[in-house]
């Protein structure tokens, strides 16, 4: 799984999360009414034993936040973020959690009952949802991929991006929609997404403090959530920061063996595991240029990775698309560039066959970066974004 940062939220629970939060099932795949049961117990007692996380509040200190029963999730907490959005992996993207509080935080924030690409549960739709949208399944293809990716890597490394200083934040607008599912009182379920919302996230440099504003999700509150850890927590490439980044190979090869050797045994299998973790690290981020060339070189060598000649972002932009569906539930992942400049525009999240109660066609997720700059101060935007506008597509990026 939306399932970012994450959201993910970070994102909210899918199958990864859940494994990763709770004891491990006996059976290895768990019921859809199994699992919304979980997540919800789950999130019934995080808000129990959270603070109020509105304005003037303040943040809890971590003495004040409850061990049990979430000591198990300290060491993943940063996995909870928005900026890691991951779908089949145990982190939440890409992305990209301050313990208790972000996990009940951002949890729920970047992504509904499903976040990116898995599907959670509602007993009914929730307010502003809307049903998802169906789009004819594109064909994907080998063809021409290898020009594609040499273009839109080139393009990447040739970004002029600014450099961060200690002090200053990473700023990332997007215009985001998540999917759930409503179990309708005929038994079916029925795909629902959230109404398309502006999301902003601010992240320090070393990845330490951060800041949230999704006025979409009630949780945050019209000012918005901090992102600051408590605690030093170790970057890795289910928590990156900028300043991690900047210390990864930008050889495509080595980045796919680190990726590969860094994630064995997550996900449902090694490839769809490589590509959910490079498009974690891109989604929701400033990426070194020279690093987001290579990521991308990475990603075509993943057995399994294609081509899309026409995919549409969150606003209705056009582009290519790089994208590559998991083989166990259908749900394939495009991320999609400009055809002109090969700068980075979002991420479409496709149903590619029928599967767990989504319908062939229907349009899982959807993002589109809509600005992104190094700012002063959490809650300083650049003079082009204000809250609630939808700037002008971002100029060429390496990452978002």
């Amino acid at each position: 799984m939306i399932r970012t940062p994450w959201r993910r939220r970070d994102e909210p629970l899918d199958h990864a999360e859940l494994a990763r939060l709770l004891p491990a099932p006996g059976d290895p795949e768990l019921s859809l009414d199994r699992l919304s049961g979980l997540e919800e117990h789950l999130m019934s007692e995080i808000r129990n034993l959270t603070p109020d996380a509105s304005p003037g509040a303040g943040t809890p200190t971590p003495d004040a936040i409850p061990e049990a029963p979430f000591a198990a999730a300290r060491e993943e907490a940063r996995d909870l973020r928005p900026v890691r959005r991951s779908r089949r992996r145990p982190v939440l993207a890409g992305a990209g959690a301050a313990l208790v509080l972000v996990a009940a935080g951002v949890t729920a924030l970047a992504g509904g009952f499903g976040g990116p690409g898995g599907p959670g549960s509602a007993a009914a739709p929730p307010a502003g949802a809307v049903p998802a949208p169906v789009v004819q399944v594109a064909r994907g293809t080998t063809e021409g991929l290898a020009g594609a990716v040499h273009d839109i890597s080139g393009a990447a490394a040739r970004a002029e991006l600014p450099e961060p200083r200690p002090g200053q934040f990473l700023y990332v607008r997007s215009e985001v929609s998540w999917m759930v599912t409503w179990d309708g009182a005929d038994g079916k379920n029925e795909s629902y997404v959230e109404d398309l919302h502006p999301r902003e996230v601010w992240m320090s440099p070393d990845g330490d403090k951060g800041w949230l504003v999704e006025p979409y999700k009630e949780a945050t509150g019209r000012d918005g959530i901090t992102l600051d850890d408590p605690g030093p927590v170790r970057p890795s490439l289910n928590a990156p920061s900028y300043d991690y980044l900047r210390t990864l190979p930008t050889d495509p090869d080595l980045l796919l063996k680190k990726i590969y050797d860094e994630t064995e045994g997550e996900g449902r299998n090694p490839d769809q595991q490589a590509f959910t973790t490079i498009g974690d690290l891109l989604r929701e981020q400033v990426v070194p240029p020279k690093l987001a060339a290579g990521l991308y070189r990475a990603a075509a060598r993943i057995p399994g990775v294609v081509l899309i000649d026409d995919s549409v972002d969150a606003v209705g932009r056009a582009g290519v698309a790089i994208a590559r569906a998991d083989e166990t539930d259908g749900a394939r992942t495009e991320w999609i560039f400009d055809r002109e400049t090969y700068a980075y525009m979002g991420e479409r999240i496709v149903q590619t066959r029928d599967a767990e109660g989504v319908k062939k066609g229907t349009v899982r997720g959807r993002t589109a970066v809509t600005d992104r700059a190094v700012v002063d101060a959490v809650k300083q935007r650049p003079a082009a974004s204000a809250p609630g506008d939808r700037p002008a597509p971002p100029a060429p990026s390496a990452g978002t």
